[in-house]
């Protein structure tokens, strides 16, 4: 019997499908990259915004072709759509044959052998009771992991169906997420990328007070891994100790997001964001003092119900006065079940996607005068495969996070293997990305 897997969203919920895949090898199924040869295909789901739902449902669509017309037998679906939408996936997509919740990845086994025996299976344990962390098998790179410390989410931003399908935020052990940091290390990961709904609020539900600066020190005293990353920050709950771990921390990478989705006060409370205009000023003022070098990126939603022409104005005076590394913009998705889907004053569509389009133009230019002065420089860059068709290998500096920034290309005399570390002097820029060599 072999398994196909699709694996859709976030880096958070491909840790959950690398928990399943290693479940169902050691169960002894064999796993297959080409969904053509697989007798049974999971589908790990996105369902955060509409964009998502649509992908995941696009990809049951396409999946099923093969169960009419080849030799496919079942589909399996997890993850968030199946979670968000428990009462309807097998009503409105027939080609399902299995769903599992958020809180039931564990089952995945056991609805496997359901489907091998021709039943109909389904599994919705509380979302907030899954085990955190487990052996996984890896997806990313050798060279590059990602490490959840946390699951679920508390801050109820009113555009944000999250916590309904994941459920309350919950953080690891310290001692646990180590141990896991030290098996990745030991696999020869290179870059450690920490992972959770919101990073900053980790341990406060176990310690009573945010701990990710101690958990940064902790793992980079239990193991040598060279670059650690953390991503989905929030801006009031960076402490002091965080900021002074990143400075200090010559193995935490200079880099944060920072998820601000608006500028404007106004839009901030519509939205329940946590900390004002003034606090997320304050905050990225005190990051780029202690930590002259730092890169930061963030993201904003355009078009939230209520938000006018002058609310937008002062966002794009506020993206153009600090001038982000990197940014992405997003339209609203009016989400059911979330406080934001029955506000009044919804935006036009064509309006919103106006708004997000002079957003990201004024980034573009933003980038590309940061690109210009990067050329000529030279900078540390970990080197992750070599493309055939650019003849140059290419791989990220500490500025750019896996999957969704720029990338350095290069060119090297010698044979460079994956999950090295390459020293490259920049000759010019392009759209997102800089070209080099690999400097003698």
């Amino acid at each position: 019997m072999k398994i196909g897997f699709v694996s859709l969203g976030c880096p958070k919920n491909q840790l959950d499908t690398e928990v399943m895949l290693h479940e169902i090898a050691t169960a002894g199924y064999e796993i297959t990259a080409e969904e053509t040869e697989a007798d049974i295909v999971i589908i790990n789901t996105c369902a955060f915004i509409e964009s998502a739902k649509k992908e995941a449902i696009d990809n049951i669509i396409d999946i099923g072709w093969l169960k009419e017309n080849r030799s496919l037998k079942g589909i399996i679906v997890t993850g968030c759509l199946s979670e968000r939408y428990r009462d309807s996936i097998f009503e409105e997509l027939p080609e399902v044959d299995a769903v599992l919740g958020v809180g039931s990845i564990h089952n995945i086994v056991d609805a496997i052998k359901a489907v091998e025996r021709g039943e109909r299976y389904s599994s919705y344990e509380p979302n907030d009771c899954v085990k955190l962390g487990g052996d996984r098998v890896l997806t990313t790179p050798d060279h590059a992991a990602y490490l959840k410390i946390a699951e679920g989410c508390d801050n109820r931003c009113t555009y944000c169906a999250i916590p309904s399908i994941r459920g309350k935020f919950r953080s690891r052990p310290i001692e646990d997420i180590v141990a896991e940091a030290k098996q990745l290390e030991g696999l020869g990961v290179k870059e450690l990328t920490l992972v959770a709904q919101d990073v900053t609020r980790y341990g406060i539900d176990l310690y009573g007070e945010y701990k990710l600066a101690e958990l940064l020190h902790a793992i980079t005293e239990a193991t040598k891994i060279p670059w650690v990353r953390i991503l989905y920050c929030y801006p009031d709950k960076i402490t002091d100790s965080l900021i002074a771990e990143m400075r200090d921390n010559d193995r935490v990478l200079k880099y944060i997001d920072l998820p601000l989705q608006h500028i404007s006060d106004k839009m901030l409370r519509r939205m329940n964001r946590h900390g004002g205009s003034e606090k997320i000023k304050e905050v990225i003022a005190k990051l780029r003092k202690e930590i002259p070098d730092i890169v930061i990126r963030t993201t904003f939603i355009v078009g939230f119900p209520g938000e006018t022409e002058e609310d937008f104005e002062e966002l794009c005076e506020f993206v153009k006065e600090t001038r982000f590394e990197h940014m992405g913009a997003f339209t609203y998705s009016r989400e059911e079940g979330t406080p934001a889907y029955d506000f009044p004053d919804q935006i036009d569509e064509q309006i919103k996607q106006d708004r997000c389009d002079i957003l990201m133009r004024l980034q573009m230019q933003i980038d590309a005068e940061r690109n210009e002065k990067l050329v000529h420089k030279t900078i540390k860059v970990l080197c992750e495969d070599y493309d055939v068709v650019s003849e140059t290998y290419y791989g990220r500096s500490y500025m750019d996070a896996p999957e969704i920034d720029g990338k350095v290309f290069f060119t090297a005399k010698k044979k460079i293997k994956p999950g090295t570390f390459v020293t490259v002097k920049t000759d010019y820029a392009e759209d997102y990305d800089l070209i080099g060599h690999a400097a003698e």
